[in-house]
């Protein structure tokens, strides 16, 4: 298979995911954001580098965000928020995460895959992406020209991305307040 064909695959798979996330989900999701004192991420592997990288666009933004296992990570307390990025929902460090937090009194988001899973028991509130995962029994109900875990992962970024840009409007941010956050120790 040639690129252009995979780009269309992989661009085709990542709009059928997104498109159907409602708006109300992401409305609900940044309502969360803006209410709490701090915001908490988690994941693991890709889904984990995702959920960092939107880590570090709500610090440009100006907010109070800590990635979970870091070392300078504060303990989570009632009105923090913990959002967890995972397509399965089952990866047992995050459900431990979610089990803390819930006990703490702090609402839990989940963005994820998966109908059903340990975390989103814990969740608040959960903003579904309808990817292939083949740790899902029936791989998430979905196919998809990417391989392993890649639509969701894909989606999760670019989701989050979008999220960063309604957060900005939301905020009344702009581009360079955010480049003046941005590190100058590189």
């Amino acid at each position: 298979m040639n690129f252009t064909d995979l780009l269309d695959g992989a661009l085709h798979d990542l709009r059928t995911a997104l498109a159907a996330v409602e708006d109300e989900q992401l409305t609900t999701l940044r309502g969360l954001i803006l209410g709490a004192p701090r915001v908490f991420v988690a994941g693991k592997g890709r889904s984990g580098l995702m959920m960092r990288g939107f880590a570090m666009r709500l610090m440009h933004l100006g907010l109070q965000a800590h990635v979970v296992d870091d070392v300078t990570t504060p303990g989570i307390v009632a009105g923090d928020l913990l959002l967890i990025g995972s397509g399965s929902g089952r990866t047992p460090s995050l459900v431990r995460y979610a089990e803390i937090a819930a006990a703490q009194g702090a609402p839990i988001a989940l963005l994820t895959i998966a109908e059903q899973s340990p975390v989103r028991d814990y969740a608040t509130w959960t903003v579904r992406i309808p990817a292939h995962s083949p740790k899902l029994a029936d791989g998430g109900g979905v196919s998809s020209a990417l391989p392993m875990g890649s639509q969701f992962e894909c989606a999760l970024n670019l989701l989050l991305d979008l999220v960063t840009v309604q957060l900005m409007a939301d905020m009344q941010v702009e581009e360079p307040d955010m480049v003046a956050r941005h590190a100058n120790l590189e």
